[in-house]
C-alpha cells in the first residue's frame, strides 16, 4: 500500500510494470446543454450507523462527451482521467 497516491492508484503486475486503476461509475444523464460536456447523476445507498436505516445519496459529475452522443435519460458508464477542465475529470467509456 506504499504506492498509493491521491490522484492515481497503482498496482504491480508480474512483469514489474504499473497498471493504473481508475474509478468507474455509472449513472443517468440529467443535462446535455453544454458542448462536449454532460452532467451525470450517480445514486448510491448509504446506511445510518446507529439506526441501520438505508437512504439514497446522489451526486452529480461533469463528464467529457467528445462526440455529443449522450442525451438526457441515457444510462452511461464513465471513468476518471486527467483533468480536462476545472470540474471535468471524467470521460465516457
Amino acid at each position: 500500500m506504499s504506492n498509493l497516491n491521491n490522484k492515481e492508484k497503482t498496482e504491480k503486475t508480474n512483469d514489474d510494470s504499473k497498471k493504473i486503476i481508475r474509478k468507474k461509475f455509472s449513472g443517468v444523464v440529467v443535462s446535455d446543454k453544454s458542448d462536449k460536456t454532460i452532467i451525470v447523476e450517480v445514486e448510491r445507498v448509504k446506511m445510518n450507523s446507529k439506526y441501520k436505516k438505508r437512504y439514497i445519496v446522489s451526486k452529480k459529475y461533469k463528464v467529457h462527451d467528445e462526440k455529443n452522443t449522450c442525451k438526457i435519460g441515457d444510462k452511461v458508464t464513465f471513468v476518471e482521467c486527467r483533468p480536462i477542465s476545472k470540474d471535468k475529470k471524467w470521460r465516457i467509456v
